[in-house]
């Protein structure tokens, strides 16, 4: 229901507020379990001695609360409401597996340690650890935004040419199928000689990783447009730059999308590989010198960022699609 429908039809609304129960009780239930965990992590005994057992049973609480204080609120806010139904039971399962790995770890060791530290001991990095962990995460970060703009343009670039031009056809096809399937970390060797600093041929490295399939899907998108789009544009005296420009680019942007999010999980695997090798931070760094100090609790901590910051920057991704391609959702399936 719209806020134009609730503007019109209060009584309507408020006389179904009744049917709306459900969705704050499943909000409810989410936050209680969260609640509960943070009351078992609170209130069990544990085999160890982990100094953040308290806060980490706080934040668990504080999350449960806002839940439910959430819930109140999307009985008059009909999109959180709707957000919140939605994600009610996955935010329930996130609480029994936190609460699972609690049990299973500091109250009664079922895992061995260091190899599975409790939650807390992951907090406790987050908070005791953050300069070195933030500075890995601001060398990577960079890191990939280089090279994966770079590959992604040489890429689009690359595929625009090949898919519109039987000359660069000829030439760079058979150079892309030659060197595009080939693994980004089988030319470490070859970059880490080639290149200056270990920074540029890690930057060559998630390039070239980014660039493959956003060239093939670019290449791939330019030539399965329908030439009746050129027949017409030529009609009305269209010129070649026109054509690539407003008829091929944008008909082949889905295939393009597609291609960035390829690269952008390829980008990552290749980023971890070459930050583990002649760099002196990155996150790849970062879990390297974890491993080797059997610090677990530091590596997941890192393999979290990572989650995160791949997640996010696919959203990112998926709004800059919608954004640019609004005018294609009745042609595409989305």
């Amino acid at each position: 229901m719209t806020s134009e429908t609730i503007r019109e039809e209060p009584a309507a609304y408020l006389a179904g507020s009744a049917a709306r129960a459900p969705s704050f009780a499943r909000v409810a239930a989410a936050g209680l379990a969260w609640l509960g965990a943070g009351a078992l992590t609170y209130l069990l005994p544990e085999q160890g001695d982990w100094p953040y057992t308290a806060a980490y049973a706080a934040l668990l609480a504080a999350i449960g609360l806002a839940l439910i204080l959430a819930g109140i609120l999307g009985r008059v806010l009909p999109r959180l409401d709707e957000r919140l139904r939605v994600s009610s039971p996955r935010l329930v399962a996130v609480a029994v597996l936190l609460t699972v790995w609690q049990l299973v770890t500091a109250k009664y060791e079922i895992l061995p340690m260091p190899f599975f530290p409790p939650p807390q001991a992951i907090l406790e990095v987050f908070l005791d650890d953050w300069p070195k962990l933030g500075e890995s995460i601001w060398h990577s970060g960079w890191l990939l935004a280089g090279g994966y703009v770079i590959g992604a343009v040489a890429g689009f670039l690359t595929g625009v040419s090949i898919g519109w031009s039987r000359a660069a056809a000829y030439w760079v096809h058979p150079v892309l199928r030659f060197v595009g399937p080939l693994p980004a970390t089988a030319w470490l060797p070859i970059a880490f000689f080639v290149f200056p600093s270990s920074w540029s041929a890690s930057t060559f490295l998630v390039a070239l990783a980014t660039g493959f399939p956003v060239a093939i899907l670019t290449w791939s998108g330019v030539a399965s447009v329908n030439s009746a789009y050129y027949d017409i544009a030529r009609t009305l005296g269209a010129r070649p730059r026109f054509l690539i420009l407003r008829v091929a680019v944008p008909a082949a942007m889905p295939h393009v999308f597609v291609g960035l999010f390829m690269g952008m999980g390829a980008s990552f695997a290749v980023l971890v590989v070459a930050e583990m090798l002649g760099v002196k931070a990155g996150l790849g760094w970062y879990l390297q010198w974890a491993q080797g100090w059997a610090a677990y609790a530091n590596m997941y901590a890192a393999l979290i960022v990572m989650a995160l910051a791949a997640s996010g920057l696919i959203t990112l991704l998926f709004r800059l699609r919608d954004r640019l391609l609004a005018w294609q959702k009745g042609l595409v399936r989305w």
